[in-house]
């Protein structure tokens, strides 16, 4: 079984990842990301690789950081420990310090007990897949030991968050004076630099979920528990709320009524508002196959293409990359500006949410408006073989007859998990009793075609 996955290294501290793991693969990414001619120039010039390492506030990040910290300076690699930041700070970091790679220790919106690591290339990239497979190939391979003066130095850096900042207040088009915003930090990376960023911003702010311990990121807060939220901003009266992730690198919002705007709208109201600042690259939005309908009505009426990718912010990334967009991101609330940012960045993306009520002048719920959300039935068909998904004839005969009934008034999509033995059947429809009617018979179906 690969040890990465979708998104870096990631499993029970202590378990299967274990401090030994940690410092192992810092010396196998340093072997790996030590190559290339930029890094021999460096070495020409008589410098050493630099790497940034952050971590979010879980308690096991304390020493699985610390590992990555050893593995690399023994490594021969100086190392710029930037503590507790947002993983989208670290790829600003490296990008802004231009630094050979960097190290995010952050089990993302995974409960406390779980923790990971996330390997970021030159310029705050995420790395391709053949290049993770390198540094895994590299595990059991001879490590570098440099000896006396060729050892790397462990140093605090000292103004990473003031920079990560100031990169995101100049990112803005308009400042959040008037704007009451309720933000949830998750008790997650972004408690401490969220708050003062949207009341730099000029925002008033109140702030729930931001007194981590190293055991509560993610309980009962952030962005998997927006009713917490919901009922903060009813209780304060705020305008709108924000929540964050246990790394920040997603952003939902609520409104003044406390309903949610998720991230299929946040990415409708920042295309259109990116469109008619001519900052939407080809007038083109990349999203994943499991946007809303409503998301492809919305930006049609705009004049806004849809470039749709599987479903991981990687693939999202990949495609912008390709075509140079300006703007992509999922439903779940990974939303990529690449004029500011080389990943999904929760705080940037709030920012420039408010922002734009705070330049139109409207509430939330107004600009959310530009999209009406089709309903959407999901539903996870276990125990059945989802290898035979893609190619068995019934299944493909039920799902070609639920998209005719449907029309263009919705739409069917079938994804085989690609770690469980599942099948997920999703379904739209302008309605919802038609959407769970076809989803329930399609499930059915799968279940009887598909069965172990």
């Amino acid at each position: 079984m690969p040890l990465f996955g979708t998104d870096g290294v990631r499993g029970l501290a202590n378990g299967p990842l274990t401090a030994d793991l940690a410092l192992t693969l810092a010396q196998a990414a340093a072997v790996v990301l030590g190559q290339g001619r930029t890094a021999e120039a460096r070495r020409a010039a008589g410098k050493r690789l630099t790497a940034v390492v952050a971590r979010d506030p879980r308690v096991s990040g304390e020493f699985l950081a610390a590992a990555v910290c050893a593995g690399l300076a023994s490594s021969g690699v100086d190392v710029l420990e930037a503590g507790v930041l947002p993983t989208p700070a670290l790829a600003f970091l490296i990008a802004d310090h231009d630094a050979d790679f960097g190290v995010m220790v952050s089990a993302s919106h995974n409960p406390a007990p779980d923790n990971g690591i996330k390997i970021f290339a030159r310029g705050g990239v995420k790395l391709p897949d053949i290049v993770e497979q390198r540094i895994e190939a590299a595990l059991g391979a001879p490590k570098l030991q440099p000896t006396g003066a060729g050892v790397g130095r462990i140093r605090r850096f000292a103004d990473a968050e003031d920079r990560y900042v100031v990169h995101l207040l100049a990112s803005l088009p308009h400042r959040l004076d008037g704007i009451h915003v309720v933000l949830d930090c998750a008790h997650g990376a972004a408690s401490g630099v969220s708050p003062e960023t949207f009341r730099d911003a000029g925002a008033r702010v109140t702030v729930i979920g931001a007194d981590p311990d190293g055991w509560n990121i993610n309980d009962g807060v952030g962005s998997t528990h927006l009713d917490v939220l919901s009922a903060a901003v009813l209780e304060h009266g705020a305008d709108v709320g924000i929540a964050h992730d246990g790394d920040a690198d997603r952003c939902l919002a609520v409104d003044a009524t406390g309903k949610v705007v998720d991230g299929d709208q946040i990415m409708a109201i920042l295309a259109v508002a990116m469109k008619q600042r001519g900052h939407l690259v080809d007038d083109t939005l990349v999203a994943t196959v499991m946007s809303n309908l409503g998301l492809h009505r919305a930006m049609d009426d705009h004049g806004i293409r849809v470039l749709q990718t599987a479903v991981g912010d990687r693939y999202v990334l990949e495609e912008m990359n390709a075509g140079g967009y300006s703007l992509g991101g999922e439903q779940s609330g990974h939303v990529i500006m690449s004029e500011f940012a080389t990943t999904g960045d929760g705080l940037l993306t709030g920012l420039h949410l408010v922002a734009e009520m705070a330049r139109t002048r409207s509430s939330l719920a107004e600009l959310a408006s530009v999209m009406t959300v089709y309903p959407q039935v999901l539903i996870n068909v276990r125990d059945v073989d989802r290898t035979r998904a893609a190619t068995d004839q019934g299944v493909a005969d039920a799902v070609a007859a639920a998209t005719a009934a449907l029309g263009d008034t919705g739409r069917v999509l079938l994804r085989a998990s690609g770690t469980e033995q599942l099948v997920r059947v999703m379904v739209e429809a302008a309605d919802v009793h038609a959407a769970q009617t076809h989803a329930d018979a399609l499930a059915t179906v799968v279940r009887e075609r598909l069965a172990l």
